[in-house]
């Protein structure tokens, strides 16, 4: 009765191009080159018996969804728990700029505690995705389903199922259209509780 995630970075879009911080501006949409890495994501998830494909709200991460969802026949679930981290007024910022703010420094050493200014800290954003992740696998015991979702709030999923100290996670790479493969395994001894492992971080190998 393992079950198994496909943790799924959205494919590439314009912003990424330009180094501007996305949260959750809304009218950010995959571009031709992730269009691209969302077709061979889906080409190579074609054999793979999926249950269901979640998603964040966001339509990049939408978009990617249908790319492997209609190889399945299957509908896209839109979870709140997967969206993007809530950047606040740095939404649509350049990076550039973003890194004369004082909030720049705290908030990249200590993540946990420093919110994005009127947005959420990752120990908020944790919270959230972790319980999405339980709830989807509660519902599908023993089945891989695909989860579309964003780069830190995927890290910061991998940092808790690996032990790793919520202020280290951007250590983690988590690029466009990448494939991260967690399991959950009953323990013997109470199965209603399952034991993550890590079985794959930042998969590419579908892409050129």
């Amino acid at each position: 009765m393992t079950t198994t995630l496909l943790l799924i970075r959205h494919a590439s879009n314009d912003l990424l191009k330009e180094n501007r911080i996305g949260g959750r501006m809304p009218g950010v949409h995959l571009n031709e080159q992730g269009r691209a890495e969302a077709e061979a994501l889906a080409e190579r998830l074609s054999r793979t018996d999926l249950a269901a494909v979640y998603s964040s709200p966001m339509e990049r991460a939408q978009e990617t969804a249908r790319f492997i969802a209609d190889r399945h026949g299957l509908e896209v679930h839109i979870h709140p728990g997967l969206h993007e981290v809530d950047c606040g007024r740095w939404s649509g910022q350049p990076t550039d700029r973003l890194r004369e703010d004082p909030y720049w420094f705290p908030l990249r050493i200590y993540p946990s505690r420093v919110p994005f200014p009127g947005g959420e800290n990752s120990w908020e954003v944790q919270i959230r995705v972790l319980a999405a992740l339980d709830e989807i696998q509660a519902a599908h015991p023993g089945r891989t389903v695909a989860v579309v979702s964003h780069a830190d709030p995927i890290r910061l999923a991998v940092a808790h199922y690996i032990g790793l100290p919520i202020d280290l996670f951007r250590r983690l790479s988590i690029s466009p259209a990448s494939l991260t493969v967690v399991t959950f395994e009953p323990l013997p001894q109470a199965p209603h509780i399952t034991r993550p492992r890590l079985v794959s971080l930042n998969d590419t190998a579908h892409l050129e």
